[in-house]
């Protein structure tokens, strides 16, 4: 069976090293550490969507985001079947850093965290890669 992808993004902050990531409180990502984003809204493009979800999540209004990467994200019920499909666009954003974050909207709580941190936490594999590959200098 075929699905038809949602459009999403996502935005990625880093400061000193740490990397701002929500812990999520609704599905796909429930329980879960992500960066700031979600789904897009009519009309909107990727990089306005990366922006919106983060001052939603964060209460930081973010700037110039950079196209960092892109994932086609399927899960799957019991029976195989699909049960969500997103296509992510990540960001890498900038922010004032006199900004403090705030969790609001969908994020039950935030943080900023290493990849060594990153690495114990319930996170999508999408997110340690692009902490991993961000870390490795990219």
């Amino acid at each position: 069976m075929t699905s038809t992808a949602k459009a999403a993004s996502s935005a990625i902050l880093e400061r000193d090293g740490r990397f701002l990531l929500v812990l999520r409180r609704n599905p796909p990502s429930a329980d879960m550490y992500a960066f700031p984003g979600g789904r897009a809204e009519a009309g909107e493009t990727p990089e306005q969507t990366a922006l919106r979800e983060f001052r939603e999540e964060t209460g930081i209004s973010a700037h110039n985001p950079r196209l960092f990467s892109t994932y086609d994200l399927k899960t799957h019920g019991p029976d195989g079947s699909v049960k969500s499909h997103f296509f992510l666009s990540v960001f890498r954003v900038d922010a004032d850093r006199e900004m403090v974050a705030e969790a609001a909207d969908d994020a039950a709580a935030l943080g900023w965290y290493t990849v060594e941190e990153i690495r114990r936490l319930p996170v999508p594999q999408s997110v340690l890669e692009c902490a991993e590959r961000l870390a490795g200098g990219e």
